[in-house]
């Protein structure tokens, strides 16, 4: 159940029109990276979790709700830039009030060139915010990704969450409007806060690594091929033990020659770790059987009767029931 209050989650401002920037700001309405985007993939990734883990599903919906006030604030901000547009469109009778609102024929000029490039936010619009990304690319659901295992959703969400925050810092560099930029500001810094919050809820999951239910091949799993030649750098990313699984990195100097050594790595032996098949597939199993049992202990009927939501305890159970056996 969603309830809408009027006011702004932060009360945007802006000092004078300016087209150019609201076109601009579309990318963070309608773009991949934008407030819709992240409000849906929060909203549907959620579903999944209702039951199974209710603290997180709580987490997600908190979230993408608010995703969708800094949707208002966005689409507050754009029809505040666009002032006079929309009121000048409607004045079809007399086209000279447009042309004087621009400043003159070569303003007007430039606002028709604008309107090729993107001409739906102009003469389909009528001067208000469209679904749209900065050059006028239809808003998509190809932009929401979950994967429907709580691990790998939470790190899809910081990767949301990393490139919406470098969309707004780089926004704020075609603005010298003081109040834009303050909004810009605020949207930014909450894109920063739920990173946190996302990454928070992924380490209090264990084992949170890899992503899903199945333990990585340990024959290759700290193998680092060298597929480049010239400067030797080196990093935690090929030297002493891996972030996650604590194995000691394998370097690979000559993976051609390693690749017909191995006969195609078929023949690959575990090195640099205390990870064996027989300890992977024992753990497989055993998480499997973990994850298994939450889930179906949360979302499994009870006498023969599924609900989303308990209003009361036993009410609505009660209710059901007595109503089939009327």
């Amino acid at each position: 159940m969603f309830h809408h209050v009027k006011e702004l989650q932060f009360n945007a401002r802006v000092s004078k029109p300016d087209v150019r920037f609201a076109k601009l700001l579309l990318e963070q309405f309608g773009g991949p990276n934008g407030e819709l985007k992240a409000a849906m993939q929060y909203f549907v990734q959620a579903f999944g979790c209702r039951k199974a883990y209710p603290a997180e599903y709580d987490m997600l919906m908190d979230i993408a709700t608010e995703e969708f006030s800094h949707l208002e604030i966005v689409g507050a901000t754009i029809q505040m830039l666009l002032t006079g547009v929309n009121g000048e469109l409607k004045n079809a009778a007399d086209e000279s009030d447009l042309n004087q609102m621009l400043d003159g024929n070569a303003a007007k000029e430039n606002y028709i060139h604008e309107a090729m490039i993107n001409p739906q936010f102009f003469l389909v619009s009528g001067g208000t915010p469209t679904l749209t990304d900065s050059v006028g690319n239809p808003w998509n659901a190809s932009y929401i990704m979950g994967m429907g295992d709580l691990t790998a959703d939470l790190r899809l969400n910081v990767g949301a969450e990393t490139s919406a925050k470098m969309v707004y810092e780089n926004l704020m560099k075609y603005t010298d409007d003081v109040y834009v930029k303050e909004s810009l500001r605020y949207l930014m810094t909450r894109e920063v806060a739920h990173f946190q919050m996302f990454q928070a809820a992924l380490e209090n999951i264990k084992p949170n690594f890899p992503p899903g239910i199945l333990e990585s091949d340990p024959r290759y799993s700290n193998k680092y091929f060298k597929m480049s030649k010239g400067d030797e750098f080196k990093g935690p990313w090929n030297e002493g033990k891996s972030p996650e699984l604590g194995e000691d990195w394998q370097v690979i100097n000559n993976p051609l020659d390693h690749i017909h050594e191995t006969n195609g790595l078929l023949d690959e032996k575990s090195v640099g770790t205390n990870r064996t098949e027989k300890s992977v597939q024992e753990n497989n199993k055993k998480l499997s059987e973990e994850r298994k049992g939450i889930v179906d202990a949360a979302t499994m009927p009870k006498n023969g009767v599924m609900s989303w939501s308990v209003y009361e305890e036993g009410l609505e159970e009660n209710t059901v029931l007595g109503k089939i056996n009327k």
